[in-house]
């Protein structure tokens, strides 16, 4: 049930810990469904679930490549299957399992990338998830999910139950995670959700960014800038009529993601704006391309620049300067 109180103390959990409570929530009702952590129970908030359905968890260990291929294995003999770890181990270290194993045979998959962003905050590089939505985004058939909040993150887990197919569900933020959506809504995968309208730009925000930019558009309106605000869900398959309607009104776009720059949302979302006859001014605002040094999660958003004061001064720059 989604409510203003269940909504509120997912946010309090954070994305992971609601992720495991919602799969727990669903496994007694789909006894097909299987779930695979690669040493990650805690970490993912599957404790309860592995404890209370031990049939239909597995812990592969320290091994992701193995447990895709197990993943594949179980999803060609009828299960649904997610298969869970931290972003980069998920996506970078098993990606031509996922290749192979999931996006060729097309198999009914959800990779789960956990602490993805920069949400490991003072653990490190090593750590960080910032390069999915260009790696998933390459293999043909795949969905990929970035729920805006953990009550999206609830709907996120609903939908890919019924979708069939290989699929990446990339969960971003910590505890505290600030909540966007309080009540109950329609969750579509491929279609955007607008959360504010705007005459002077679009924004197209993803992940933890959607709630950085609902506030940046608060500011840009004190500067005398109407700014729309959509929630991009679904980077793949983009919401591409958005995107086309965007540009056939000649609003400029800014993408906001925390996710580098480098393949992310501003180049999907770029790749359908220069097709267009006539194409649009475009900002890209993400993580930068480099390394950078760690800290605590508040810490490395507000170097990046991943803050709405920030963001709206740079936005209302480059709004000037066209």
């Amino acid at each position: 049930m989604i409510d203003m109180t269940n909504a509120m103390q997912w946010s309090r959990m954070g994305s992971r810990k609601t992720f495991g409570t919602v799969l727990t929530d669903l496994a007694e009702q789909y006894p097909e469904l299987m779930v695979l952590a690669a040493d990650v129970a805690s970490s993912s908030g599957l404790k309860e679930f592995a404890e209370r359905y031990p049939n239909q968890f597995l812990n592969v260990g320290i091994a992701e490549q193995n447990m895709i291929g197990t993943a594949a294995g179980l999803a060609k003999n009828g299960c649904k299957v997610f298969a869970v770890s931290f972003a980069p181990f998920a996506s970078m270290r098993c990606y031509e399992m996922i290749r192979s194993y999931l996006g060729y045979m097309n198999l009914n998959v959800a990779v789960v990338g956990i602490g993805s962003g920069l949400g490991l905050g003072i653990v490190g590089n090593t750590h960080y998830g910032l390069e999915e939505f260009s790696l998933m985004n390459s293999i043909p058939g795949m969905t990929v999910l970035s729920p805006a909040d953990c009550t999206e993150t609830v709907k996120a887990v609903h939908a890919l139950m019924q979708h069939p197919g290989p699929a990446y569900l990339r969960l971003t933020g910590t505890e505290g995670n600030p909540a966007v959506y309080k009540e109950d809504y329609e969750f579509r995968i491929g279609q955007a959700i607008q959360h504010r309208e705007g005459d002077d730009l679009a924004i197209l925000a993803t992940g933890t960014m959607v709630y950085e930019a609902i506030r940046t558009a608060k500011l840009l309106e004190k500067q005398g800038l109407s700014a729309a605000v959509y929630d991009i869900h679904t980077v793949k398959p983009m919401d591409e009529a958005l995107v086309q309607s965007l540009v056939q009104k000649g609003l400029p776009i800014v993408t906001i993601e925390e996710h580098t720059v480098r393949g992310g949302l501003g180049s999907i979302a770029a790749s359908i704006n220069v097709q267009q006859e006539r194409p649009v001014r475009q900002l890209m605002i993400g993580l930068p391309d480099e390394f950078m040094k760690a800290g605590d999660y508040r810490y490395m958003l507000e170097q990046s620049g991943l803050n709405a004061r920030n963001m709206a001064g740079r936005i209302a720059e480059w709004v000037k300067a066209g």
